[in-house]
Order: C-alpha cells, then sequence, then structure tokens
C-alpha cells in the first residue's frame, strides 16, 4: 500500500484548522475546500463578488495541486459550495473560464454545486478537487 502524504504549499492559504491542504496517496490526490483567501496575507478578498471570489479560490485548488504534481487535467470532480442561489451565473462564467482554460485534454472535470453556509460570512464560494495523475 502507497503511503498518505500530506500535501503542502506556502501558494495557497494555511489551514485555519487540522486539516491538511491536500492529501495524496499514490495517483490521487484530494484538495480540501478553498475559499477565496491571500495566501500571502490570510485575508478574505473580494467581499461580495462571487465572481472574484471563485477565480482567488480556484487559484488556491491549482496551487495545491501543483504542490502534489498535478493539473486541472488531472482532476475528476470538482465540488463548488455556494452561498446563494442568485450568485450561481457569476460563479459558473468565472468557474468555466478558469477551468476550460486549463483542460489542454479538453476535457471537463466532473462538478456539483451545493447551496449551503459557509464558516466565514465573507465567504461567498468554497471549491474543494479530487484529481487522479499518470
Amino acid at each position: 500500500m502507497t503511503e498518505r502524504l500530506a500535501v503542502r504549499t506556502s501558494d495557497a492559504p494555511a489551514p485555519a484548522h487540522t486539516f491538511s491542504q491536500g492529501v495524496r496517496r499514490g495517483p490521487f490526490v484530494q484538495v480540501s475546500g478553498q475559499g477565496p483567501v491571500d495566501p500571502a496575507t490570510n485575508d478574505y478578498l473580494f467581499p461580495g463578488d462571487v465572481a472574484a471570489q471563485t477565480v482567488r479560490t480556484l487559484q488556491n485548488v491549482e496551487a495545491i495541486l501543483a504542490a502534489a504534481g498535478a493539473t486541472f487535467d488531472d482532476v475528476l470532480m470538482l465540488r463548488v459550495y455556494l452561498t446563494a442561489r442568485d450568485d450561481f451565473a457569476a460563479m459558473n462564467d468565472a468557474y468555466g473560464e478558469f477551468v476550460s482554460a486549463r483542460c489542454a485534454s479538453g476535457v471537463l472535470p466532473a462538478r456539483t454545486t451545493v447551496f449551503t453556509g459557509l464558516p466565514r460570512e465573507e465567504m461567498l464560494v468554497e471549491i474543494d478537487a479530487l484529481a487522479v495523475t499518470g
């Protein structure tokens, strides 16, 4: 059995609680839920702007994928958590532009979008990812 490894990078926010930014086991990479946080300052960015928050959140996911040796072409599934149904269209447009530009294969990851409360009031979006490399 292959060893489980914590994925760490300073290019994404440090975990605020007791979890890893990501975990890799063999070819599998799970990225913990990320939000619109600046990794240098740990500040939540773009209050009220779900499109800008979506891009920042996906940049954080991408940094953790890269630290694990993966790209968006390795991502099988992204889960998006939104606080407001009215934000779906703006999130979807920003998400589509960002992810499409990073999937050279043309095969986009599967996705689920859930409407829920999030840990911080200023967080409009949170995204996690599952990737398989190789």
